[in-house]
């Protein structure tokens, strides 16, 4: 097996036990990147990483030589953060964010900055300084988005794990899309600063990676703490609520989709879990207070630009940002007090079951160049509420398309249940046998 096909907690116990040197580890997946990158164009910055450094000190733990891909609006020293933009091509970031001094600090090395849709919100674009990423399972379809690049990075193996950001999804959107693990910690676990913000109240930073072990790897190193210690506890005695109006009423799923998270259900009982229907409010209403607050947030965020030089945006990235400039403050206001009642709604579910089964895309990827389907498919997800309110939520595979694209499920924990996360996702993955799974080359 060539170092880049291990995941993070593999290559970790090689490098622990000496097996396998963090310069080697990293020359393979730059190789990788190299390779791959001209048709998936994940990468937009190729950054002098060297890890020989780390090949004589002492392992530090799981991250020690990892390499760890990074969205293009998360701050490295030195490096631009051009959040894939004209507005930005000239500036250069004078620190770490605060997650990349984390992952340092852990051994983790840093070979790439990865595309992102235009400040997280306007994509994909053809019309801008970079060209959007593309899906490795089939490039002519849509990674999904905003962390597109991390998405078709980790899946295509060039890194075994990369950094994304989640306002509205964005995390979780390219892990649907991707196949892969993608993360939305509680909000305020994982500190935000050095990070270009969309929203500054639905923000969250999250790891992307191949499987549940690795996020939580990552997770530990991201926030403090320790995540790991349920993992592998199976998923007996656990209780799942199944918000299948979701995806059967709210906004009907494909039937592909629809079967694929059924399925999960199944599965999920059959390995000893105690699974029954829960009702939440509709995603219409998740929907509207998140659009609302994004608005009107991302509006005071981009103002100046977008009266002084509105011509250096994507044209998607204009209509997407200019509604929140014509946003009453009272509607903003209204939303803001929207959210807690609906956290109330999530966390009295939580009274009754520890943890939530939803969808999270209702589609699989449709091609990257159907504006329509692009704009059709985008809102049809089931990640909105768990930014709306806070709570931990995690998508990971559940199967493949008859096209051969991934599809997708959801779990979500009470605040700050991370631990308990991963419990029931470790024991969904290892029952459904999706992990290891690979886009062709």
């Amino acid at each position: 097996m060539s170092p880049h096909q291990l995941t993070i907690a593999e290559a970790g116990r090689l490098i622990a036990a000496r097996k396998l040197a963090p310069s080697e580890l990293l020359a393979d997946c730059q190789a990788r990147i190299a390779t791959l990158n001209p048709t998936l164009n994940a990468a937009i910055r190729i950054l002098p990483a060297d890890a020989r450094a780390l090949d004589d000190e002492a392992p530090r733990g799981p991250l020690h030589g990892i390499p760890i891909g990074v969205k293009d609006i998360i701050d490295i020293a030195g490096e631009p953060t051009t959040c894939h933009s004209r507005q930005r091509l000239d500036h250069a970031a004078a620190a770490d964010a605060a997650v990349i001094t984390r992952l340092r600090a852990a051994g983790a090395v840093f070979p790439a900055k990865l595309a992102t849709h235009e400040f997280a919100i306007g994509g994909p674009a053809f019309d801008l300084p970079f060209p959007p990423a593309r899906n490795p399972w089939n490039t002519a379809h849509h990674p999904g988005g905003s962390s597109s690049g991390s998405g078709a990075a980790v899946a295509s193996r060039m890194v075994p794990g990369a950094l994304g950001t989640d306002t509205g999804g964005s995390v979780r959107h390219p892990a649907s899309h991707c196949g892969i693990v993608g993360l939305k910690a509680t909000y305020g676990l994982v500190p935000r600063e050095g990070v270009f913000p969309l929203a500054f109240s639905l923000d969250h930073v999250g790891p992307m990676t191949r499987t549940v072990e690795d996020a939580a790897i990552m997770l530990e190193a991201m926030a403090g703490g320790s995540f790991r210690e349920a993992l592998h506890d199976g998923l007996r005695g656990l209780r799942v609520g199944y918000v299948r109006h979701f995806h059967e009423t709210d906004q009907p799923a494909s039937a592909e989709m629809a079967a694929a998270i059924d399925e999960a259900a199944r599965l999920l009982a059959a390995e000893g879990a105690s699974v029954r229907d829960i009702t939440l409010p509709s995603l219409n209403e998740f929907a509207a207070v998140n659009r609302t607050i994004l608005y009107a947030e991302s509006s005071s965020i981009h103002a100046d630009w977008l009266r002084d030089a509105p011509e250096k945006y994507a044209g998607l990235t204009r209509r997407r940002l200019l509604p929140g400039m014509f946003l009453p403050a009272h509607e903003h206001v209204r939303a803001t007090r929207a959210r807690g009642p609906l956290a109330d709604a999530v966390n009295a579910a939580f009274r009754e079951v520890d943890i939530l089964l939803t969808a999270s895309s209702m589609d699989p990827a449709c091609r990257i160049d159907d504006a329509e389907a692009v704009e059709l498919t985008y809102p049809r997800q089931a990640r909105t509420p768990f930014n709306v309110t806070g709570h931990p939520a995690l998508t990971l595979m559940a199967g493949l398309s008859a096209g051969g694209l991934p599809l997708s499920i959801q779990l979500v924990a009470p605040a700050f249940a991370e631990a308990q996360l991963f419990r029931a996702a470790r024991g969904y993955e290892r029952a459904a046998g999706w992990m290891g799974k690979a886009p062709p080359g």
